[in-house]
């Protein structure tokens, strides 16, 4: 017992001896007190504890030197000149360190502004294609005059703050370009897309590879350049697989969600067994190769008769004699002056130009008597007879009006957003007018040809000689279009108007079980005026998946390689000797890219990093 009681009372002092150590660990925090300014103190919070501050030195003490008496040691070994001060003395003190702050937090703000101001410059910059200089050499010292006229100097001297060098401004459109990269390798990600592939070499003999992504992103289809690269090596399928299936690894994007790859007929690109095509199918069983819809119409109208041949040749010869020397050409413009031609120059015939032809065969047919009359003053007596032949001139009509013909259908194509069942019907429609052409040559009708129709009638001349020519002609032309374009209206039929058109035969019983209870909502049918295509078939899938992905796969394929063709000529406008590769390819992708940058995130992220 007398043991228990022991243990006890000496239980309690210990607990009573930790109970007085922890009061005495307790410490006391002071209030700051205005008073303390006489000593030249203020008061600055750390975290929620307040400390003093010297507004001589501005050296913060800690939370305990709040005490007169540790505060007057401070002043009187720190700043012995300054204890006989009055209290007027120490508050101006602390005015001027609050300016200072105050003027540093706008500094700092202003610096911000400049360098979001700097960002937008480069991207006006980019998305002109100009040189990186422009922005030191026009662009600011043209705002800084505006602002001296409009404003004030103080405005001028916060304009003159905004970085805009040459490397500044390389600088920042990498940013953004990286910045509009990553948002669009983010929407691309865990979703369906196409590509786009086409390969071309420059004027520098540089070798690049531009590849465009359309994908699903919500409601819509949207496409956009998902990269430029330059070909180190020789430009082979297995090369150019391997830039693209790295650059897709790269950026987390699973080959199994790529539906289709549209290319030009190359064998490199189109082959079926080495091709890139190929290639791209091993990895991605889904993928549909498409052959690019313009290049398929230019071999399509490529082939001419020997003696449509010939006039083509003799108009190349008459062109490149006016034009491949400057002295010729002055002389030929100067004659056209005076005979009141509407133009004063012919144009350069290229084949790897699309609408080449027609616009050569049109400006010649045009200008046919100044070449003439250019041409025997020349002593070029014998071609200059080919412009004197009527029938020579007859067939010149004629190809001046079938190839403008083709230019329309070639316009047609052109363009963004252009999906396989819409340029199916243009071509449709082409190769039918070509039927409608060849019965009315067949009856002695020329209507269908404006130049051709009106030279005759001006000239009181008889088609009868050169109609069977040009009946030739028409025939194998619906023969090269009908071999290039399978016959695809009925595939597509019911991707254009669901509600009228047939169902395929290749539908599934449960894909075709859907497409009756779709055409049959009539909440559906109420939407299809309303909205695009791809818009109605992507809300289709949401209730009715399996038609609807159907759909979904025959829209998003590209139908042609027109975006690449432009990003190369994109490319040409950018690519000066002050611009390295690396810059060439941030500059294209800001330049054409449809996604804005999130200027606001740059820059934040850029002061971030420079703080570390």
């Amino acid at each position: 017992m007398d043991r228990f009681v022991k243990g006890k009372r000496k239980a309690t002092e210990v607990a009573q001896s930790q109970a007085g150590q922890s009061k005495a660990n307790v410490v006391k925090c002071r209030k700051y007190d205005e008073a303390y300014l006489a000593l030249g103190f203020t008061v600055n919070v750390v975290g929620e504890e307040e400390r003093p501050m010297c507004v001589l030195c501005l050296k913060t003490l800690a939370a305990d030197s709040m005490k007169p008496t540790k505060l007057r040691r401070h002043i009187e070994s720190m700043h012995p000149n300054y204890v006989q001060k009055p209290i007027e003395f120490f508050k101006r003190k602390l005015d001027q360190y609050r300016g200072q702050q105050s003027r540093f937090v706008k500094a700092t703000t202003a610096t911000a502004k400049a360098q979001l101001a700097s960002y937008k410059i480069a991207y006006r910059v980019a998305q002109c294609k100009k040189s990186h200089t422009i922005a030191e050499e026009l662009i600011l010292p043209a705002a800084i005059d505006m602002v001296s006229v409009m404003l004030d100097e103080a405005s001028v001297a916060k304009l003159k703050t905004i970085p805009v060098s040459n490397d500044t401004i390389s600088r920042r459109i990498q940013d953004i370009a990286n910045d509009i990269e990553e948002q669009l390798i983010e929407k691309i990600r865990g979703t369906r897309f196409a590509l786009q592939v086409d390969e071309a070499t420059d004027s520098n003999k540089d070798s690049l590879l531009i590849a465009y992504v359309r994908f699903v992103d919500f409601e819509s289809l949207n496409e956009d350049l998902l990269f430029c690269k330059y070909i180190p090596k020789r430009a082979t399928a297995d090369e150019l697989f391997k830039i693209i299936d790295s650059y897709l690894t790269e950026a987390g994007i699973n080959w199994e969600d790529c539906l289709g790859i549209c290319t030009d007929g190359a064998q490199t690109m189109a082959g079926k067994r080495g091709g890139l095509q190929a290639l791209i199918k091993r990895v991605a069983p889904k993928a549909q190769w498409t052959h690019c819809s313009i290049h398929r119409e230019a071999l399509a109208s490529r082939p001419l008769s020997p003696t449509l041949n010939d006039v083509l040749s003799e108009v190349v010869i008459a062109v490149n004699y006016i034009k491949t020397r400057p002295l010729k050409s002055r002389l030929f413009s100067a004659l056209c002056e005076e005979m009141g031609a509407d133009h004063t120059a012919v144009l350069f015939h290229s084949e790897a130009r699309w609408l080449s032809r027609g616009k050569v065969l049109s400006r010649v047919f045009e200008l046919r008597e100044q070449i003439q009359i250019f041409l025997q003053e020349e002593g070029m007596n014998e071609l200059a007879s080919k412009f004197g032949n009527e029938q020579f001139l007859m067939k010149l009509a004629y190809l001046s009006d079938i190839f403008s013909k083709f230019n329309q259908l070639n316009l047609q194509l052109q363009g963004k957003d252009k999906y396989l069942p819409h340029l199916a019907d243009q071509v449709s429609s082409f190769i039918r007018k070509l039927e409608l052409y060849g019965r009315k040559l067949e009856q002695g009708n020329t209507e269908s040809f404006e130049n051709l129709t009106n030279f005759s009638k001006t000239n009181k001349l008889t088609e009868s000689t050169v109609i069977p020519c040009f009946l030739e002609h028409i025939s194998a032309l619906r023969g090269h279009f009908q071999k290039y374009f399978p016959d695809n209206s009925v595939q597509f039929a019911w991707v254009r108007d669901p509600f009228t058109a047939p169902a395929p035969d290749d539908l599934s019983s449960s894909e075709e079980e859907q497409l009756i209870e779709m055409t049959s909502d009539s909440s559906m049918r109420l939407k299809f005026p309303s909205q695009t295509l791809c818009e109605f078939w992507l809300g289709v899938e949401r209730e009715f998946p399996l038609i609807g992905q159907k759909a979904v796969e025959i829209l998003l394929p590209f139908a042609t390689s027109y975006l690449c063709e432009a990003g190369f000529s994109a490319v040409a406008s950018l690519k000066t000797k002050y611009r390295s590769r690396l810059n060439v390819e941030h500059d294209l992708r800001v330049a054409i890219s449809k996604l804005q940058p999130r200027f606001e995130q740059i820059c934040s992220e850029k002061q971030a990093h420079c703080s570390h």
